[in-house]
């Protein structure tokens, strides 16, 4: 068994393989490690670019696009390993990254995942918003960074260096303990794309894990690789997927209050959409709660699914006050002006 496998999903990714994949190849070079491409039904030359210019790639073959989870969901029951890497095509990583976040699992068996410091590509001294140095949920389940608030990035001047506990890491990259990932339950396919990584990392907590930036570690992310951004399509999957997180994994005493509350937030953005001449942004967050509503059956059956796993006490990285009523009426852009 190996140790440590960087699993990349790629679907029609191709110039990011060309761009990106020799360097995981040449800087991914702890013993034991092996990397490994898994296509999810692309019809771009993917497959052949890694067959004939990538012969130490392992390649697992899909014939249809299984979207972010379920992919790698199938992919992770394939591979066996200590460790697992799951790596975006889109990253560009550094000379001796693996080694820090390495190191800081093989010293910590209760930490069930980790991150590096997550960079712009094309503006490298600023984070990237899919993870910039680690991620966090308000008590209403809106993800931030620190790093990043809402849409403002902050520029990397080495505030956001040392090692720490984090509620979520990015999908982006994601350090995993493989047996930390099964007990967890995997990725759920139902999340298709975006928050998957939130949800698993939310039920490592509860099933006993930590989870941590590792910044001595960075990788540069290019971000809407593989969906681009501000699209109806990523609108509707990241308030689908929000709801989905919240009622799988919140506490029963605070899940009716927090959906409540969601839903007249989500109403008010829903109409500033349609206000400002955005029609197909307001019909996807309609869409969204609507299939929300659909599969509250399901996530019912989930949540019982869980409730044997559920980690009494505090779950670390949950900030208690409202990310949005800060950002907008506070004023407040960066983490470190944030009240924990």
């Amino acid at each position: 068994m190996m140790n440590i496998a960087v699993v990349i999903l790629n679907w029609n990714g191709r110039h990011y393989l060309e761009q990106f994949i020799p360097a995981v190849c040449k800087y991914s070079d702890l013993p034991g490690t092996e990397v490994i491409v898994v296509d999810n039904g692309s019809t771009d030359g993917s497959v052949e670019l890694i067959r004939d210019n990538f012969p130490t790639v392992r390649l697992i073959e899909f014939n249809r696009n299984h979207g972010f989870a379920v992919g790698y969901f199938l992919a992770l029951e394939r591979i066996e390993a200590t460790y697992y890497v799951l790596l975006n095509s889109d990253v560009a990583v550094t000379p001796g990254w693996l080694v820090p976040l390495f190191e800081s699992m093989e010293s910590n068996a209760e930490q069930g995942a980790c991150m590096p410091k997550l960079l712009a590509n094309e503006q490298q001294e600023y984070f990237e918003y899919a993870g910039a140095s680690g991620g966090f949920i308000d008590r209403f389940g809106y993800p931030f960074c620190r790093g990043r608030i809402l849409s403002v990035l902050e520029k990397d001047n080495g505030q956001y260096d040392d090692t720490r506990n984090i509620f979520w890491a990015s999908g982006a990259c994601m350090f995993l303990r493989a047996s930390a990932y099964r007990k967890a339950g995997g990725l759920d396919g139902e999340f298709f794309a975006h928050m998957e990584e939130i949800d698993l990392c939310w039920r490592l907590h509860r099933v006993g894990y930590s989870v941590a930036v590792v910044p001595a570690s960075k990788v540069y992310h290019v971000g809407g690789g593989t969906l681009p951004n501000n699209t109806p399509r990523k609108l509707y999957l990241n308030y689908r997927n929000n709801l989905f997180l919240l009622f799988k994994n919140l506490p029963v005493f605070q899940l009716i209050p927090v959906i409540m509350v969601r839903m007249v937030l989500d109403g008010f953005s829903a109409m500033i959409y349609l206000l400002n001449g955005s029609g197909s942004f307001f019909f996807a967050v309609l869409r969204a709660h609507l299939a929300f509503y659909r599969r509250i059956p399901l996530l019912i059956k989930l949540r019982s699914e869980l409730k044997g796993k559920i980690r009494t006490g505090k779950i670390e990285g949950i900030y208690p006050g409202s990310i949005v009523f800060d950002f907008f009426v506070r004023r407040n852009r960066t983490f470190n002006q944030l009240d924990w």
